[in-house]
């Protein structure tokens, strides 16, 4: 299969999340074929359309990002039932302005890891909203609700438990595929 350049956003800001853990192992289980590619967004100001005409610096590095890569994935906590207002920040930026929708047409998976039993099940189902909304196209199964217990990820990104390693790994190869599928019927330069 090819090669498939992957932007991945970290919807916490903490430089310690358990989700930069979680981001930090599906980039070291991800197939060969998936080249991963964070793209941070903590330097971004609050959107609003007064930007339009004339986005800051560093709002147009962050779309420039989005454009770069053929893929998105999304690892997000879950704040307030809900997506993180840094992320729904960014996704914002990159999706304006009108016309001019960074995320239309790229493949996008979602996971997310929280102590909760639910983990961030109730956080992606607002973050699929949004994305259905930004015309991207969303791998749906498998769904990936990780209860975060300490130590299932080390500092370095290991996963410790084997069957929750194996499944985070299937994750990122269903992800592989996925991305294959969509490009294949909807190619970048369409």
């Amino acid at each position: 299969m090819a090669k498939h350049k992957v932007g991945y956003l970290i919807g916490s800001l903490a430089k310690g999340s358990i989700n930069r853990k979680l981001a930090k192992a599906l980039v070291k289980l991800a197939p060969p074929e998936l080249e991963m590619t964070e793209i941070p967004f903590k330097d971004l100001p609050l959107y609003s359309y007064d930007y339009d005409a004339a986005f800051p610096p560093v709002a147009l590095e962050f779309k420039k990002a989005i454009a770069s890569v053929q893929a998105v994935l999304f690892v997000t906590p879950e704040y307030n039932r809900s997506i993180p207002g840094g992320l729904k920040n960014a996704i914002d930026w990159a999706s304006r302005p009108y016309g001019k929708n960074s995320f239309a047409r790229k493949p996008t998976a979602v996971i997310g890891t929280s102590p909760g039993a639910i983990a961030t099940a109730i956080a992606q189902q607002s973050l699929r909203s949004v994305l259905s909304f930004c015309n991207a196209p969303q791998m749906n199964s498998p769904e990936a609700y990780i209860q975060f217990n300490p130590g299932l990820i080390t500092e370095d990104g290991d996963v410790t438990v084997a069957s929750t390693e194996t499944f985070l790994r299937n994750y990122m190869q269903e992800f592989h595929m996925f991305i294959a599928r969509v490009l294949q019927v909807l190619p970048p330069d369409a």
